[in-house]
């Protein structure tokens, strides 16, 4: 059964991830180690955010995961109304893709797809961003479970199968690391369970070999924002160096610590989450009555959702 530490691990690590590197966003590399040369970064707020505060990512990953509790199990359309809600409460961020998908007026089960039909552009990484609650929920039904959900949740936002396939890989490798096994190793057995369409592109930016100078797309883009993140976690021995190096990177930095951050946080486990982070993190949800999380409300999530109620 999934480790439920490494559970609040992965929900708290993606949290604190996103808080990091949104200052941080849309900067040139090495920003973060230039500001922070002793590698041990703060939450420093920035870029018109709070100390502490987190983004899009976290806050569709929260509403992604109260869904999945409140209406025992996956509700598709209730998710989508959720993500419409908060979409419709102007949030400080949301991704353009995102944004166009859930105001479009468009119905849940078709919104994506025509977004994608009209506009032949949908890989980006806002699927990726908010899985770590689904990863940590779906965990306990094994591979081909947790692969299929993070596909139909992906597809709620983004028609382009590139998306759907690297959230499922994302949600594999979360599962594994819940059972206290090395995600890296569970890279190749993930790619077998991909659309064969997808498999190569994939495989390329998640081979041993693959730095994040090799990407052909900004990582805002699904295939370079997954393969940084697992670029991030192989080349670093603790949670914080693998963030510090994950927002290094420069880009979209938030979302990139966000999925290096689920990752590293469910190898390494709440503890190797410093204090100084946690103690600072809050994850405002517009549109629902002004909530603000705190850290104790995501580890409480995150057992729930890792205990299946």
């Amino acid at each position: 059964m999934p480790d439920t530490d490494r559970a609040v691990g992965a929900v708290l690590g993606s949290a604190v991830g996103d808080a990091l590197g949104a200052p941080f966003e849309f900067g040139p590399p090495g920003v973060f180690r230039e500001r922070f040369p002793d590698g041990a970064g703060e939450l420093c707020g920035g870029g018109g955010w709070d100390p502490g505060e987190a983004t899009d990512d976290t806050q569709m990953a929260v509403l992604l995961g109260e869904s999945l509790l409140e209406r025992r199990g996956l509700d598709l359309p209730d998710v989508f109304t959720r993500f419409r809600r908060w979409a419709a409460a102007d949030p400080k961020d949301i991704g353009l893709q995102t944004e166009q998908v859930l105001l479009g007026g468009d119905p849940w089960d078709t919104a994506a797809a025509q977004h994608f039909r009209t506009n032949g552009r949908a890989a980006g990484n806002g699927s990726l961003m908010r899985a770590s609650t689904s990863a940590v929920h779906f965990a306990a039904q094994g591979r081909t479970e947790t692969m299929d959900a993070a596909r139909r949740i992906a597809a709620l936002t983004h028609g382009d199968g590139a998306a759907w396939e690297g959230t499922a890989i994302l949600h594999e490798l979360v599962r594994v690391a819940l059972l206290g096994e090395d995600p890296l190793t569970a890279v190749p057995a993930a790619l077998a369970e991909v659309d064969p369409a997808h498999r190569e592109r994939w495989a390329t930016v998640l081979a041993p070999r693959w730095h994040p100078d090799d990407a052909t797309e900004f990582n805002g883009a699904v295939w370079p924002c997954l393969g940084s993140a697992i670029w991030a976690l192989r080349v670093t021995d603790s949670f914080e160096e693998a963030l510090a190096a994950a927002v290094d990177l420069g880009g979209d930095t938030d979302t990139v610590a966000a999925v290096t951050g689920t990752l590293a946080g469910a190898v390494y486990g709440p503890d190797a989450i410093p204090a100084r982070w946690t103690s600072l993190l809050h994850v405002p949800l517009p549109g629902f009555a002004e909530r603000v999380l705190r850290a104790e409300d995501l580890r409480n999530l995150a057992r729930a959702l890792a205990a299946g109620h």
